[in-house]
């Protein structure tokens, strides 16, 4: 004897379904997108990676969609006394500092070229000393764009002396407060590993890849199906309807 499918929804666990299951289904869409979006910034690093590098000087006006991660060359004196220090940059569990060098080009331009990771007091009682880099110094580096203004803790103020412990690059306070008659270069650069002055270098395009992000993707739109499929469950005789229609067979 076949039974009758009967759908009987009680509004609580309705509400709670329809309230939930997009949620759930949204947040899988969300991390596609993300996914996207790391997938479109490797491949745009790829593209940049692969120009020749350009003398900085002549990119002083220049978009930043143009520059970012653009490999360059930088030929000058790096400022040994005078450097920042990048505040709270981990590495391997180790509390460190990057090092942001002034560098002089030799067309008179200034240019902060982060040298890397130091290791630092991580009771920050003392500051790291960078190793100094002596002479005129050719080095490839690569523009780093900042994807937004930077999260600070609180307004920066600079202290005296050097070197300058900061949380972030502020690019339009740094070039006042250096005060230099020469034209800072708006953007940082990052200096390629094994170049002269570069420390700790590991930069990362992406901190997390698109196979993680569709990952967890799949994760939400998993949870959204297996509520969707228990609601239905809750709310109806469907275990009992396909029992009795697989006997019927």
């Amino acid at each position: 004897m076949s039974v009758e499918f009967r759908f009987e929804p009680e509004w609580r666990t309705t509400l709670f379904a329809l309230i939930l299951v997009p949620v759930l289904a949204g947040l899988g869409f969300w991390q596609l997108s993300r996914a996207d979006e790391k997938e479109a910034l490797r491949d745009a690093f790829d593209e940049q990676q692969a120009q020749p590098a350009a003398r900085l000087g002549d990119l002083a006006g220049a978009n930043a969609e143009d520059l970012a991660y653009l490999p360059v060359q930088l030929t000058g004196r790096f400022r040994n006394e005078q450097y920042l220090l990048i505040d709270n940059r981990m590495q391997q569990g180790r509390y460190g500092n990057e090092v942001v060098g002034i560098f002089e080009l030799e067309d008179g331009m200034l240019a902060l070229v982060n040298r890397g990771w130091i290791l630092a007091d991580p009771a920050r009682r003392s500051l790291p000393e960078a190793p100094p880099v002596t002479g005129e110094v050719s080095i490839r580096a690569q523009v780093y764009v900042a994807p937004g203004k930077p999260y600070l803790l609180e307004e920066q103020k600079f202290a005296s002396g050097w070197p300058r412990r900061v949380q972030a690059l502020e690019m339009d306070k740094l070039a006042a407060e250096l005060g230099a008659e020469d034209p800072l270069f708006p953007y940082p650069v990052r200096i390629d590993a094994g170049e002269a002055g570069a420390l700790v270098v590991e930069w990362k395009v992406v901190n997390t890849g698109p196979a993680k992000h569709v990952g967890y993707a799949v994760q939400w739109f998993t949870m959204s199906a297996v509520l969707a499929l228990l609601y239905v469950f809750r709310s109806s005789n469907l275990r009992q309807w396909l029992g009795s229609r697989n006997k019927a067979g």
